[in-house]
Order: structure tokens, then sequence, then C-alpha cells
């Protein structure tokens, strides 16, 4: 039996003002992370955003805390250089992992963020799960795909949000969202709910939030 994986578009209210709540609490950047022995101790759960560079993956941390410069973005592929963590609520870590696939640095940099990503997806042992976010306009590259298949082996729960979601002309939406289903069904750690979001508009944002506040 195929799965269909529906989009989360609506949310019980009261999954809705939990996620306000926790949100609405302190986040502070904790520390960059260069090397798997830097990590922070696993005292707590965490939950990691991944995703092609110049997906929006810091941009979306701002606005789900609602701090504008709380995660540097940049038009610049590729400009994460870091694992970088943030404390919300004294009880909960983001984390924001490098872009994956194209980024304007030196090969050799590049292939050090990979192995780096890689090593952080498949042994972080309070990771509860991992959003992967992909460019709604473009749908799942085939480097998504391979990330996806390392959270497979490694067990680890993933979500997928496709993020500019304001920017997808109506004519080409059933094609990509067709294309998305059907890469997620080959994969067994893909939860079966896709999440949207636009973090110009504010898109998506109210659900996302009521999501992670849900984990435990």
């Amino acid at each position: 039996m195929s799965i269909s994986f529906p989009f989360c578009e609506k949310m019980d209210n009261t999954l809705i003002e939990n996620g306000r709540k926790l949100f609405s609490a302190e986040c502070k950047f904790v520390k960059g992370v260069v090397a798997m022995d830097g990590l922070p101790n696993p005292d707590r759960i965490e939950i990691c955003f991944a995703g092609r560079s110049n997906v929006g993956k810091s941009t979306l941390i701002n606005a789900l805390t609602n701090r504008k410069g709380l995660a540097r973005s940049s038009n610049t592929p590729g400009r994460t250089q870091e694992i970088n963590y943030f404390d919300l609520a004294g009880s909960l870590y983001l984390v924001d992992l490098p872009g994956y696939g194209y980024a304007n640095a030196p090969v050799n940099i590049v292939s050090k963020w990979q192995r780096l990503l890689k090593a952080y997806l498949s042994g972080r042992q309070n990771l509860r799960r991992a959003f992967v976010l992909v460019d709604a306009r473009h749908g799942i590259k085939s480097v998504d795909n391979e990330i996806m298949s390392l959270l497979d082996k490694a067990a680890v729960t993933f979500q997928l949000i496709l993020t500019k979601s304001d920017k997808v002309k109506e004519k080409d939406s059933k094609k990509i969202y067709e294309q998305v289903r059907q890469n997620l069904s080959k994969h067994v750690a893909a939860y079966p709910e896709i999440l949207i979001s636009s973090s110009e508009i504010g898109e998506g944002i109210p659900i996302i939030r009521s999501v992670i506040a849900d984990i435990n």
C-alpha cells in the first residue's frame, strides 16, 4: 500500500498554542561546531534542519523563533559552515546544519562539511527528528535523496518541509508535489506528512512550531 504523504495544513488549537508558547520562550545561540568532539552534551532532545545550500534553513529558524538575526542567513550558498546550536527554552536544541550540494567554497572545505554532516546525522543519539528542507520550486534532487537514505540507515525520522512555497507557480505545483511524494515513498524513515512553509509571508510557521513542540 502506497503512502500518500498529505500536506499538514491544519493543527489542533491546543497544539498550535503549545507551539506558540514554546517558541515565545528565550532562544539563544550556543555554539558553532566544526567537529564531532565539539558537540554539546546530549542532555536534551534536539531537532535539526538539513537541506541544500540556500534552501532557507537559517531563515526558517529566524521565522520560527521570531528573531530576525538569531541564525545567520545569506543569499550566498554555503555560508553556513558549522553545525550551529540554539538553546530553546532551556529544554531543546535547534540545530542548523551546513548546506549540502553546491557551496561557494573550495572543494576540500566542502568535503569537510559533508563528512561532518554525515557523521552528525548518523551518530547523534539524542536527535529526535531531522527536518529536511526542499525548495518547493525545484522538488527533491539526487543530493536530497542521498541525505534521506543516510537517515533511513541511521533510523532517524525525518520530515520534509517544502520552503519558499509562495514562489511556486500554480501550473507547476501538481507535477512538483507528485515528484516529491514519489521520492518520499522510497524512504522508510520519512514521516508521513509534508510541511509547507514560506518564511517571507509566514505560511506554515505556526504548524511547524506545533510539530516541534509535540516531539518528545
